[in-house]
């Protein structure tokens, strides 16, 4: 099974070129998803980060209150580090065996989409990875437009990420979304194209 990670940075499109790979029938492993999921599937997370954090980061009705988190440790380096300490494994944990359920049940493909892949270093676990890229000035119009959000606070958002030109150096194929979407999907099929082909000749060898 070829395995490709498929990586960005907020405001890069990823989710655009992630639907679109769904779309034509390749399975997409969503470690956003997962992220929101495990929540659900391990409840001592929520008990870990209500003592971390205090009750205030969590809704009347229990759940937690992203945005309120996000805007903490989006601002604090020690409050990020704190917060994927506690959420991390649990995510990686849970990438790993859908990773290995899609094995089992003979996939030819599948794209891991996560944002932080190469911090995780989960891109060292993939055949191939992508990076999603645009550029900085690109990356703060299109957050100010779609969160509404101020400046400082795109900035700071951009800055706890690493920066997509780093990803660019770790990745073996780049998408350039600067363009329109049909300009972007092409470039897709092109890699999508170029990775078949070298997963057969590395299957010829062996």
């Amino acid at each position: 099974m070829l395995k490709i990670g498929l990586t960005g940075g907020i405001g890069s499109g990823k989710s655009t070129i992630s639907n679109f790979l769904k779309e034509i029938g390749i399975k997409v492993v969503d470690a956003d998803k997962i992220s929101r999921e495990v929540l659900g599937i391990y409840p001592e997370i929520n008990e870990r980060i209500r003592n971390e954090f205090g009750e205030n980061v969590f809704v009347q009705d229990g759940n937690l209150n992203r945005k309120m988190l996000g805007n903490i440790i989006f601002q604090n380096t020690e409050k990020k580090k704190s917060f994927e300490n506690i959420i991390i494994p649990y995510i990686i944990k849970e990438i790993r065996e859908r990773i290995d359920a899609l094995e089992k049940n003979r996939e030819k493909i599948i794209v891991l989409d996560a944002p932080t892949l190469m911090e995780q270093k989960l891109n060292e676990e993939m055949d191939y990875n992508i990076t999603v890229w645009v550029d900085r000035e690109t990356q703060i119009e299109r957050v100010m437009g779609r969160d509404k959000s101020s400046i400082e606070e795109v900035i700071s958002r951009i800055d706890s990420q690493m920066s997509l030109d780093k990803k660019k150096e770790l990745s073996d194929f780049i998408i350039d979304n600067r363009g329109a979407v049909q300009d972007t999907l092409q470039q897709v099929k092109k890699v999508l194209r170029v990775i078949e082909e070298m997963g057969k000749e590395e299957s010829e060898k062996r």
